[in-house]
């Protein structure tokens, strides 16, 4: 048996699994800098969350077309608390580029 991959318009995703993709929108000085410059949002998502699917939830949530998505795997730092040792998440950070003329408000009122 052969067996097709489907194109990426083809491809179907588990809408709960969807709505756990994206964990939080990261807001900081350098998020809120990339947006200004290229119209993308950065969200914290599942460490399992692959590009296809962080584009259909981006979309199904927020209502928005996607042009791309950029992801990165940041490595927890090992930190001290007085004598006790503690290690801070791993964080993988999506920064999802938007079509032009498309706009995402995380303020929560619609847009």
């Amino acid at each position: 048996m052969s067996r097709v991959n489907p194109t990426p318009a083809q491809r179907t995703f588990n809408e709960g699994r969807l709505m756990q993709v994206l964990v939080a929108p990261i807001v900081s000085e350098k998020a809120t800098h990339v947006a200004d410059k290229t119209n993308a949002v950065t969200f914290k998502v599942l460490q399992d969350a692959t590009k296809p699917e962080i584009k259909a939830a981006v979309e199904l949530m927020f209502k928005v077309e996607v042009k791309g998505v950029s992801v990165v795997n940041t490595k927890g730092k090992t930190k001290r608390f007085g004598r006790s040792v503690g290690r801070r998440d791993n964080v993988r950070k999506a920064y999802v580029t938007l079509k032009p003329g498309q706009e995402l408000n995380l303020a929560g009122e619609a847009a």
